[in-house]
């Protein structure tokens, strides 16, 4: 990786989107640090010190917003916005046919999908800039509460948070047309590395005290960490390759095809994506229970309900942990089957002339893919489960919370990856053969 980013900054072209792309992150770092007026910020770290360490909704928008929410600075928000909208979006498509037909026209309707994208990202920003606007209202973490002043400060909280979030889409745009790799990956990348520092002072703060278990643990979870993003590493390249025969075939006085290929297949098809998803599925009890107030010691079904049902969905239960990896696997089963349809990669293939080795062309490669895929996408699903669990037992069974969990490795070392790939095959079209040499 150090190799190719050296060689990469001896390219004046690529040097240039280095350098622009590390703009972009400064940029989103400055905004990151920005608080946005009219809230009281001793009561704001209260409530984000009680709610942000509780597996809700709040905690898992902070961590993809870098730590940013939890301060209530102007990109609080961070991309979860784009990201809700872009989720709604590819569902759509294939639920409506308009947005399907545009999503089989080309670049034209991947740019008009794209900006419907962005119109739906607003939407839900301005919504969830309000909810949030309540939230912090209920907390009293607002400076003005009554009056012309409460009016004025909510309209311009809501402002900002949704000023923000659009910032954030348009930085990662630019990152799109003169950077490197995708921009708001970079985006999620940078707010999650920003939690390193914290991660370290957690550690350090551990070993301070001076007892043997922290003495005996701290570099036991550094030896984790290099040993988790090995096996990231290793599970982000892996693959399974079906090998593919294209027929011969006589045109005039010369044959054409005969070669072979392969048919890449990787094991992490969704990426990152079902753990999001179960994510959000798995924080919605735990929110609620924020709005729910205790029974106490009468109303015996409500009482049920609070302490029965809710307290299962804490994030340091064993069955939220059972609970949050089969969602995982169903979300990763749902997510690989919009994507990848056998039935068209089948069908690509015949008219290319090209066949799987052994299986008849048709129908039976489609279901001989059926079934690769479905056992790539179990093994799959299974490696995102664990990665995502693995803090839940750790934590339960060491006492210590970590800064950083395995979804935010997943994330940076995949980001990280991708990146080197992309710089990798800029390179090389950059260092091309010519035809007279």
């Amino acid at each position: 990786m150090l190799k190719t980013l050296r060689n990469a900054w001896s390219i004046p072209d690529l040097r240039r989107k280095i350098l622009f792309t590390l703009l972009i992150i400064v940029i989103y770092r400055i905004g990151g640090a920005i608080p946005v007026p009219y809230i009281d910020r001793d009561a704001l770290t209260a409530w984000a010190e009680s709610v942000t360490s509780s597996g809700n909704i709040f905690s898992y928008m902070n961590v993809l917003s870098g730590g940013n929410f939890s301060e209530a600075t102007l990109l609080a928000l961070s991309i979860q916005p784009y990201i809700n909208a872009q989720i709604i979006i590819q569902l759509l498509t294939y639920a409506l046919p308009p947005l399907e037909r545009l999503a089989k026209e080309g670049m034209e309707g991947r740019k008009k999908l794209a900006k419907i994208n962005k119109y739906v990202a607003l939407g839900i920003a301005t919504f969830m800039a309000w909810a949030f606007y309540l939230t912090l209202k209920k907390a009293n973490a607002l400076v003005y509460t009554s009056g012309f002043d409460k009016i004025f400060s909510e309209i311009v909280i809501i402002a900002c948070f949704v000023a923000g979030a659009s910032l954030i889409i348009w930085l990662g745009d630019r990152i799109n047309e003169k950077g490197l790799g995708n921009g708001i990956s970079f985006i999620l990348f940078a707010g999650i590395i920003a939690r390193g520092p914290q991660a370290v002072l957690g550690l350090i703060s551990y070993m301070m005290t001076g007892e043997v278990k922290y003495i005996i643990m701290v570099p036991l979870i550094l030896i984790f960490f290099v040993a988790m993003i090995a096996f990231i590493v290793f599970m982000n390249n892996s693959e399974r390759r079906i090998h593919i025969q294209y027929a011969k075939r006589v045109v005039g006085n010369k044959m054409y095809g005969g070669q072979s290929s392969y048919l890449p297949i990787k094991i992490c098809m969704s990426g990152v994506l079902p753990i999001i998803f179960a994510m959000s599925f798995m924080a919605i009890p735990s929110t609620l229970e924020m709005f729910i107030k205790d029974p106490g010691p009468g109303q015996t079904g409500l009482k049920w309900f609070y302490h029965g049902v809710l307290e299962v969905f804490d994030n340091s239960h064993p069955v939220y942990a059972v609970l949050y990896f089969l969602l995982i696997i169903g979300f990763n089963y749902f997510y690989v089957s919009m994507q990848y349809d056998p039935l068209e990669i089948a069908n690509n293939l015949r008219k290319s002339n090209g066949a799987v080795q052994g299986i008849r062309p048709g129908r039976p490669t489609a279901e001989f893919l059926k079934r690769v895929i479905s056992k790539i996408t179990l093994v799959g699903a299974f490696f995102l489960g664990f990665i995502a669990i693995i803090p839940i037992f750790f934590a339960k069974f060491t006492g210590l919370q970590l800064a950083i969990g395995g979804t935010s490795i997943l994330i940076v070392v995949s980001v990280a990856l991708e990146t080197v790939r992309t710089m990798e095959s800029q390179m090389m079209m950059r260092h091309h053969k010519g035809f007279l040499e």
